[in-house]
Formats: structure tokens, sequence, C-alpha cells
């Protein structure tokens, strides 16, 4: 049934294998670019092996990594067992990465859902507000303050937040995961208070880019919707703001927000968590 739809609607049909492609051409750059910066970051062998090792030492480790083929050679080994899901192993733990990324995978997963929560939590009541009052100096301060979330550095926030929350004040710790709580059998560390006080200033910020995207977000899309003859409607009705805000304004506006939802939480489990977690 899928399949007669798509091929009935040729315009989806197009957008899919224009899309399908894309992701195809965008992982073909990406696996360049890992494959190069690996080769370019330094000689794997100069880490793994002793300074004081012999020459015939040395020649036995870059034979098992295959580093003594050529570079076309072990690109395409390179991605053959990628689609295969072997993506080697670690040179510091050695151990298979898959592996490694498996078991570290929950406490990024954590980081990643309560960062979402916390910016949803502040930044979409702030930003109805900044739409629904657009000319009120709480607005402006509210707008500016976004602005001044896109642009301070994460690592550099982390570092200041590390230095004044953990070292200075002592309220939170600056590193580890914490204690692992269990609730319907799934063990997470955001079922603990321990764990809440080690996951909480990670988050934080990692969710103040986030916080200040929603923010303009929410209110661009609430602009939109007050200016929409439904809301005059409902205000020619008699009824008040209050209801006018709560009925129509923000169920609408929350419609933008769980759009881009998805887009917002891959961004953060990919990218900016990345940065976080070495930091933390």
């Amino acid at each position: 049934m899928l399949w007669f739809l798509l091929l009935k609607n040729s315009k989806m049909t197009a957008f899919i294998c224009t899309r399908f492609a894309q992701s195809i051409l965008v992982l073909f750059i990406m696996s360049l670019l890992v494959f190069g910066g690996v080769n370019l970051v330094g000689d794997p062998v100069e880490m793994l092996i002793n300074p004081e090792a012999d020459q015939a030492e040395v020649e036995r480790v870059i034979r098992e990594l295959g580093l003594d083929r050529p570079v076309t050679e072990q690109y395409w080994y390179f991605l053959v067992n990628a689609f295969k899901g072997d993506l080697g192993s670690s040179f510091i733990f050695g151990e298979p990465a898959l592996k490694l990324i498996i078991q570290r995978m929950p406490a990024t997963l954590e980081l990643a859902l309560f960062s979402l929560f916390i910016s949803l939590i502040i930044a979409i009541p702030l930003g109805i507000y900044a739409g629904y009052n657009p000319d009120s100096k709480a607005s402006k301060v509210i707008m500016a303050g976004s602005i001044l979330g896109f642009s301070m550095p994460t690592f550099w926030v982390g570092i200041i937040f590390i230095m004044i929350f953990a070292v200075q004040l002592g309220w939170l710790p600056s590193t580890g995961r914490g204690e692992i709580g269990t609730f319907m059998g799934i063990n997470s560390s955001l079922f603990t208070l321990n764990g809440l006080s080690h996951v909480f200033l990670p988050a934080l910020n990692l969710a103040l880019f986030k916080i200040s995207s929603v923010i303009r977000l929410t209110r661009a899309g609430t602009r939109e919707i007050i200016l929409q003859d439904y809301i005059t409607f409902a205000r020619s009705k008699g009824l008040s703001e209050k209801k006018v805000l709560y009925g129509h304004v923000f169920r609408n506006a929350m419609l933008i927000v769980i759009a881009g939802f998805p887009s917002a939480f891959i961004g953060i489990l990919f990218s900016s968590s990345l940065f976080i977690e070495v930091i933390f």
C-alpha cells in the first residue's frame, strides 16, 4: 500500500529519492573526513608502542593495523567494516569501538534528554511571553538573552560553571555520572538525587544554546498565531486573554515546538553532547 501511494505521488517519490541520495553523499563525505582526520591526527603506532621498542616491534604493529597497505585500500577496508558494524578497536582501551559506544550511550542519552527537558520548560514560557507581549521591556530582555545564549561558546560556559558551582560554591559535582537507580526495569542516574546532581550542571550547559533557539522559534510561532482569524474570533466572543492564551495560542505554539523536537534531540545527542562530556 505504501509503495502504491509513493508511485502514485511522483513528487513525494522524487523528494524521498533526493533525500536518500543526499544522505548517502553526506555519509560518504563524513567517512572521508573521519578517515582523513584519523590519519592526520598522528601516527597511531607512536601512541601504542613504547618509544624504546625496536624496529621489529614497530613493523609488527604496523602489519597488524594494516598501515602498511595503500591508503585507498585502507579506506576501502574501513568502509566495508563500517557497513558490517565493525568500527575497529580503540587505540587507548584496546576494545571494539562499537562496544565502547554502546557502554557509554546510556549516559549520553540521559544527558541529552535532561538537557532537552530543561530547555523546553524554560524556553517555551519565555518564548510565548515574548511573542504575546512583543513591545514589553521583559520581551526585549528575553530576546537579548537569547542572542547571548547563541554567542557564548559551550566549552567556555562549562568551565565557568565548574569554577563557580563546583569549585567555589561546592553545590554540585563537576564530573562523573552519579549513582544509578532502577525504575520499571530501566537503569538510569536520573532516578537518584545523586545522579541528578551530577547530570544537572552539564545538562544546563548543554541546554543554554537550545534554550535560545527554542525561545526564538516559539516567539515567531506565537507572533504568527495571534494574527490568525480564529484568535480574533475567540476574542470577539468575549473570551478572556488568559483563555485565549492557554486555550488557543499555547496549544498551537506547542505544535511548532514538537515539530522541531526530533531534530533538536538528534542534534544534542550527536554533536553538542560530545563537547560537554569532554569537559565534565
